[in-house]
């Protein structure tokens, strides 16, 4: 739902624009799908782990605390959640990017890059089969690992929705953004994986870009404001050029 009335109602709006890492121009020129088809791919996306999770809990023999709808009296560190998560999606991308010539990064994968200008809702853009791998399989390991509660999961993993929609909001408040602030890899980091060129890079999401620096796949960048308004990201090499591959 909050990929919804981000893209719908704010980001729209002509407050918003002037923060924007790409023109609405280029959204219209560069992405290869229209909003109708990625809405309906988010929809399934949306059932699927909808799905998923009444399965899982409906399934399980025994969960624990299940008389006790309150948080755990000693939770697991949130850190281990996130990390899980992030380990578990920096993995599969790096491999889903690395062989082209295999069938299932080609034609999985490469459905998510037809959106070179992301937006909010199209966080969960995906094949059906890298959704059940990252996002609901990653949701399920994390859930598994770190011995949460339903409530927990439930707070968490919205938590884990927000973060990935502003990650692909493809809107830069260097000041007014928590996000931005927290963490390394935000809606600019992520905008780079999105650039022609910057598909190999800087997979990690929603928290940590530790697993790209231990991958060798983290791709430093710059934040410049756009002439005419806006912002850009610019990936950057190691000598300090400005690498534009847009």
């Amino acid at each position: 739902m909050m990929g919804w009335i981000l893209d719908r109602i704010v980001l729209p709006s002509n407050f918003v624009s002037k923060y924007r890492l790409h023109t609405k121009e280029e959204e219209e020129k560069k992405n290869v799908v229209p909003m109708s088809t990625v809405a309906k791919g988010v929809l399934f996306h949306q059932f699927l782990q909808i799905t998923a999770a009444h399965l899982w809990f409906s399934t399980r023999s025994c969960i624990r605390d299940r008389n006790d709808p309150t948080f755990d009296s000693n939770p697991d560190p949130p850190g281990r959640r996130g990390n899980v998560r992030n380990g578990h999606v920096a993995v599969l991308r790096s491999s889903l990017h690395a062989r082209k010539q295999v069938l299932l990064p080609r034609h999985v994968h490469s459905l998510h890059h037809k959106l070179v200008v992301p937006y909010a809702i199209g966080a969960l853009y995906h094949h059906w089969v890298q959704a059940l791998l990252l996002d609901t399989g990653g949701g399920v390991l994390a859930f598994m690992v770190s011995g949460m509660t339903p409530r927990t999961g439930m707070i968490f993993f919205c938590f884990v929705t927000v973060k990935a929609v502003d990650d692909h909001c493809g809107v830069w408040f260097p000041r007014a953004n928590v996000f931005h602030l927290l963490f390394a890899n935000n809606s600019a980091y992520h905008d780079v994986h999105h650039q022609p060129g910057g598909g190999k890079y800087n997979f990690s999401q929603p928290f940590f870009p530790i697993w790209d620096k231990l991958l060798g796949t983290h791709m430093p960048f710059v934040v410049l404001k756009r002439f005419g308004g806006g912002y850009e990201a610019r990936m950057t090499m190691k000598d300090g050029w400005h690498c534009c591959l847009g």
